[in-house]
């Protein structure tokens, strides 16, 4: 396949993309809300539980990664790449060292990772993965994000973007506004144009092909703390016409992060975009919590029901899948559920 043609898999209509990339820390927080154990067969247990659900094959185009995982063999006997490519999906993994504090803005962060990158990206590619994901954060203020924050995590976006695709593997350009703050919609519209505009200036100065590139943006949503609240047709709307004005036609596939929207908010507001999209993009989801939520609550209450788990699982993977599509509804999300 071409880089274009698995971008295009992994965001093909009615599907999106399962990020099951937490960090070793990251899945810890999760686990000790369901009074879980937090060790390597656990962590092993659930995913390989969820990457084998009837889900996988209808509702899910990709899975994202983390190190440890993709070097896992299940339980079952494939190794966690080759279960997840039997079931019909693309393995792909996440290779960002994460944010670290940024010199000169300490308050701002940098994403690392690039150092040894295209060492780590041939050893990826040999154990099966096909895409990558590397996440860019910026926070808003009253001072931030600062011009330093938005041009050197273009910068870094765009030099593992290259090293991705030199790879012959489809990069996820994730750069995350995120909704912490006060800040009202039109503050996060302003700073995601400035956010993306930087990200496409340096993704062409470093000869990224952008027809085997996905983009993984935050909804245009008012902070979290912000008094004014906005309906999910306003969401829509100006997320929408934030891509249209900020994306080049030439990416495919536009996969939002849920980005601390609850499972049934994220559903909603990507339906609503979907319902209105008018342009050539394949837009969709790339979801954790958005998508594991319900099923590590299941996985919580008793390990070994794989039953309960994966249909909780396979619920909100067809409901996104819907989204996608324009087609969900509140009604189905309750007669789904029951």
């Amino acid at each position: 396949m071409t880089l274009n043609e698995i971008a295009k898999k992994m965001c093909f209509k009615g599907k999106g993309i399962l990020a099951a990339d937490e960090s070793t820390g990251t899945i810890a927080k999760r686990f000790k809300s369901i009074n879980v154990e937090n060790l390597e067969k656990n962590r092993l247990h659930f995913r390989q539980t969820l990457f084998s659900s009837s889900a996988m094959k209808n509702f899910i185009g990709g899975v994202i990664l983390f190190d440890e995982t993709i070097k896992q063999k299940t339980t079952l006997g494939p190794t966690i790449p080759e279960l997840i490519s039997k079931n019909g999906a693309i393995p792909g993994i996440k290779v960002d060292k994460g944010a670290k504090s940024l010199a000169g803005s300490s308050d701002e962060t940098i994403t690392e990772g690039l150092d040894g990158l295209r060492d780590r990206l041939s050893e990826y590619y040999d154990l099966g993965a096909r895409f990558t994901k590397w996440r860019a954060v910026y926070k808003i203020s009253d001072r931030f994000p600062s011009s330093q924050s938005i041009k050197s995590n273009a910068h870094a976006l765009a030099r593992y973007a290259a090293l991705v695709q030199e790879a012959k593997m489809v990069p996820i350009i994730e750069p995350e506004v995120l909704m912490d703050g006060s800040h009202n919609i039109d503050k996060c519209y302003k700073v995601t144009t400035n956010v993306l505009n930087e990200c496409y200036n340096e993704l062409e100065l470093h000869k990224v092909d952008l027809s085997g590139t996905v983009l993984k943006p935050n909804m245009i949503i008012p902070g979290s703390d912000c008094k004014d609240k906005s309906n999910a047709q306003e969401i829509a709307k100006k997320t929408l016409d934030c891509i249209k004005k900020n994306v080049p036609s030439q990416v495919p596939g536009i996969a939002f992060l849920s980005g601390g929207q609850s499972e049934i908010e994220s559903s909603r507001n990507l339906n609503e975009i979907n319902k209105i999209n008018d342009t050539n993009f394949l837009i969709t989801f790339s979801y954790g919590r958005g998508l594991q939520a319900s099923a590590l609550k299941e996985f919580g209450k008793d390990q070994n029901n794989t039953k309960n788990i994966q249909n909780a699982f396979n619920h909100r993977a067809k409901m996104n899948g819907l989204s996608s599509k324009g087609e969900w509804s509140e009604s189905l999300e309750d007669k789904s559920a029951a």
